[in-house]
């Protein structure tokens, strides 16, 4: 394990797992643990706003990069099921207990995989900006998606996707010009579809807080609404305004908070 800091106090921890992977995970706060994992071919950074709010509001809050960004590497994925060990491996490394593990996007399959094969780790998930569907999404969004995060193409036609993909109307996409890695996400694009999407639908039965965005053309209110029925009072909805898929990017104080409250429901003797 490697450690080093920055102007935030944010801990910069490598976590060997095994000869697989090493991982780095952004790490800050103390308290109870809360996981943050970032949406497909983007990394740990796109939750700044949000770690510095949970941190401050009295937990431990860890970021592990995915395979391929920062110090973390390893060999491809070759399913959702390395994706979880990683973040599985992760938690131990911090000696003890459970974890609340939100994901965005792509990390909220993660995030019900590892809730899944590993429940002795998480206490809840939270899903942000989920496509929860058993089937994946279609080609003219994946497409949206490519051109989004290639910086070979013209802004404008970048913008435009990522008007369409992730931003709500009225909101500015030009912040996530930047910020992606296009390697990560086709080797995670090709690990999620070797995955049945049943293996992970349910998250282990776990309580699950569903930050749904008011305005995604991937994850829709009437998803949400289907999983929660379908899984029960388990699952709370709430709706995030004024958002589409980049919601961790356009609504960050509220999802901090939604978080934040629901983290405290966990760990009531803590507060």
């Amino acid at each position: 394990m490697q450690r080093s800091g920055d102007h935030r106090s944010i801990e910069r921890t490598v976590v060997a797992r095994d000869s697989v992977a090493a991982i780095e995970v952004l790490s800050e706060g103390t308290g109870p643990l809360v996981v943050m994992l970032p949406s497909l071919g983007r990394g740990a950074g796109d939750f700044d706003p949000i770690a510095e709010r949970v941190a401050g509001a009295g937990f431990r809050v860890l970021r592990p990069q995915p395979r391929g960004i920062g110090q973390s590497h390893g060999c491809a994925y070759r399913d959702l099921e390395d994706c979880a060990g990683d973040v599985a491996a992760v938690i131990e490394a911090e000696g003890g207990g459970t974890a609340f593990v939100a994901g965005h996007a792509f990390g909220n399959r993660v995030s019900r995989l590892l809730a899944t094969d590993r429940p002795e780790l998480v206490a809840a998930v939270s899903l942000i900006a989920a496509n929860v569907g058993h089937a994946p999404s279609p080609p003219h969004v994946r497409a949206a998606i490519r051109n989004s995060a290639n910086a070979e193409l013209p802004d404008e036609i970048r913008i435009e996707a990522l008007r369409f993909a992730f931003f709500a109307p009225g909101n500015d996409p030009t912040s996530w010009l930047d910020g992606w890695y296009p390697h990560v996400l086709a080797v995670q694009r090709t690990a999620g579809d070797r995955t049945s999407r049943t293996r992970d639908y349910a998250g282990g039965g776990k309580p699950i807080l569903y930050l749904q965005p008011d305005h995604d053309p991937l994850a829709h209110v009437e998803d949400a609404e289907i999983y929660c029925r379908e899984n029960g009072p388990r699952v709370t909805v709430r709706i995030v305004p004024n958002a589409s898929h980049a919601a961790v990017t356009e609504q960050p104080a509220f999802i901090a908070a939604a978080l934040i409250a629901y983290a405290r429901g966990i760990w009531p003797a803590e507060r």
